[in-house]
């Protein structure tokens, strides 16, 4: 069997790139970090996923996995030592499934159109952000009376969507900080204090070919 780590091509700042770290992270599992940019994209990331988004997950065998959903399902399949995802009913998974699904299709779209108002003049900024609060409620709403969006424990559906809630909240933070989405406000705020988020978030130089490698 090769020791040779797989390749994680990632940007900082991308919540796909984001979640896909995390649950590599808490799986221990150890990849060579390509930090990259986005505007000039390495060719040997385009090469093994010519869609050219990230993150792209290279195995040694020279399997590509390209969305962050299959990166983290990948990695808890391997080792899931805090439950987030195989230690949890089938109805647990099945809604876990769900909520990723609105969060990537329905709020993203909506997400974008919020966050980059300006190059969608049907609509106003507020008209936009409007529009997601539908999934911010129903988020609120989860955590009522749990800390978590599905209990008393973080779990995949937390992980795969604070990112995207944080990208939410960072186009307006004093109006999403100041909204009625206190409970979600808390939650994200504690995500951004965690060891874990603060661990993924480490600055590493943008990766050329040749440069030594850099496990994550």
């Amino acid at each position: 069997m090769s020791n040779t780590p797989p390749i994680l091509y990632s940007f900082r700042r991308c919540p796909y790139a984001m979640r896909a770290r995390m649950a590599i992270n808490v799986s221990n599992i150890p990849v060579e970090l390509r930090e990259i940019v986005l505007k000039n994209k390495p060719a040997e990331m385009l090469e093994a996923s010519p869609k050219g988004t990230v993150p792209v997950l290279v195995l040694p065998d020279g399997k590509v996995i390209d969305e962050s959903r299959d990166i983290m399902m990948w990695a808890l399949h391997r080792n899931d030592p805090e439950n987030w995802y195989f230690g949890l009913t089938a109805s647990q998974q099945e809604e876990i499934h769900s909520l990723i699904d609105i969060n990537d299709h329905d709020f993203k779209a909506k997400l974008d159109k919020y966050k980059y108002a300006v190059r969608f003049p049907e609509q106003s900024e507020l008209e936009y952000r409007e529009l997601c609060e539908t999934f911010l409620q129903s988020l609120d709403q989860k955590l009522t009376s749990t800390p978590y969006l599905l209990g008393e424990k973080i779990t995949l559906a937390d992980i795969a969507i604070v990112p995207f809630i944080r990208q939410f909240a960072h186009v307006d933070i004093q109006w999403f900080e100041q909204s009625r989405y206190q409970r979600l406000s808390f939650w994200l705020k504690e995500f951004k204090a965690s060891p874990l988020f603060n661990e993924i978030m480490t600055k590493f130089p943008t990766w050329e070919a040749g440069d030594k490698i850099t496990v994550f």
